[in-house]
């Protein structure tokens, strides 16, 4: 694969699932970003990540099934970087975030239940954090996908310069452009309004379906070169130079038995967000010794 600078092999790989892209577009269950995305990030203590942390989590989504709560949450394990997880909780809107909190507090059962979960929760932790961003649609392309049926997020870190805003614009404008010659790219970017460091953060979200999608990414990269053109590729890095603090590019997979989700999510694709409980192995009555 040719080499290219961390942030142009970055903007290469923000079109994550390319094989399936376009059919979730035209399909039933292609569903656009939110507005708002609560992001809350648990950094696992080594060695009580997996089942342990499972179990834990496991606490909140029963608490919040047992209150029959409206608003869920998807939760994403990390394949790369630190063990950590990923919460995302939707919202219409800020005014919407408000009203579920206040909502929950006022709920004693299930302020009381969470509180209790989070104390188990924490003795598993060595830190976590909360994040709050906001949906650009003039930053994303071809943003609908189907998420009930994929499988990881590929979730990317751009930090731009103060002052720089306005050569980050044109950096996207010229990818967005490049990437509209490869019908299947798709990708959703949000800007961090709280909880980031100082500057401005965005944070780019592309969904695959499966990891084989990746290999495909790497194949793709040719495509996006020629698209760009020798002249655009040298803009597009002598931009990256003057416009962009060092990112990051991680991969998370999807976790269904941390997520609260709907019940149309979960009939969407049954076998993954509610797997059957396996049989039980029928116990085989001992045999009384022949006299």
């Amino acid at each position: 694969m040719q080499r290219l600078t961390a942030f142009l092999l970055g903007m290469c790989f923000l079109a994550g699932g390319l094989n399936v892209a376009v059919a979730q577009e035209m399909s039933e269950g292609a569903m656009p970003p939110p507005k708002v995305l609560v992001l809350f990030r648990e950094y696992v203590k080594p060695g009580k990540s997996g089942s342990a942390h499972e179990r834990s989590e496991s606490n909140f989504v029963q608490a919040m099934a047992d209150a029959k709560w409206p608003t869920h949450y998807l939760a994403l394990t990390s394949m790369s970087g630190r063990p950590r997880a990923l919460f995302l909780t939707p919202y219409d809107s800020f005014d919407a975030w408000e009203k579920d909190n206040l909502a929950t507090m006022k709920n004693k059962t299930l302020s009381d239940a969470m509180d209790k979960a989070m104390m188990t929760d924490g003795d598993l932790l060595s830190d976590a954090d909360q994040t709050v961003a906001t949906y650009s649609e003039e930053l994303s392309l071809r943003p609908n996908v189907d998420l009930p049926h994929m499988r990881y997020f590929e979730i990317s870190l751009f930090h731009v310069k103060p002052g720089r805003r306005a050569e980050w614009a044109d950096i996207v404008k010229r990818v967005k452009v490049a990437y509209d010659k490869i019908p299947d790219a798709h990708w959703a970017t949000y800007e961090v309004a709280y909880g980031q460091q100082e500057g401005t953060t965005y944070i780019v979200f592309s969904a695959l379906k499966s990891a084989s999608e990746i290999d495909h990414e790497f194949a793709e990269d040719k495509d996006f070169v020629a698209a760009m053109g020798e002249d655009g590729m040298k803009k597009l890095a002598e931009l990256e130079a003057s416009a962009m603090e060092p990112g990051a590019r991680n991969l998370f997979a999807f976790s269904p038995s941390m997520s609260y989700i709907s019940e149309d999510w979960i009939k969407a694709d049954p076998d993954f967000w509610k797997p059957a409980a396996p049989a039980a192995t029928p116990k085989k009555s001992a045999k009384k010794p022949a006299n």
